[in-house]
């Protein structure tokens, strides 16, 4: 997967590094919650990708979390304080509910009725799962 996904940003001509170290990111999916609450998840989303995936650096280190936080304009020390709170513990969870009733176990999981794509993927096979989802509208 991680050389399909190199291939793929080599392709587009954007930037991937090595991904040399496996990391939980569960304190960083909380941490997102909340700058997606200050208005700057996209923002944060992207840094955190970038973090990881061309730097190479641990998402799972509150000082690497901070630093992302404050690159996006947010306060290190309030990204700090809502890490070792865990304020958005109970929406991270509410939200890993959600996947395993819906049988998710990757990102990103495409869902159009019983169909689904798994992984990041090719613009033609996510054009073809919704050309191929059928809606009658009442």
């Amino acid at each position: 997967m991680v050389d399909w996904m190199k291939q793929t940003a080599s392709d587009l001509g954007l930037p991937f590094g090595e991904v040399v170290n496996i990391c939980n990111t569960r304190l960083a999916q909380e941490l997102g919650c909340w700058a997606e609450s200050e208005n700057k998840g996209t923002a944060f989303h992207h840094a955190a990708f970038a973090a990881y995936f061309v730097e190479a650096k641990n998402l799972a280190d509150i000082k690497v979390l901070g630093g992302i936080a404050a690159s996006i304009g947010l306060d290190a020390d309030k990204a700090r304080r809502v890490i070792e709170q865990r304020t958005y513990k109970t929406h991270v969870d509410a939200d890993w509910k959600l996947a395993a009733e819906y049988a998710i176990t990757a990102v990103p999981t495409f869902l159009m009725g019983q169909e689904r794509l798994v992984g990041a993927q090719p613009y033609d096979k996510l054009k073809h799962l919704v050309n191929s989802f059928n809606v009658s509208v009442m």
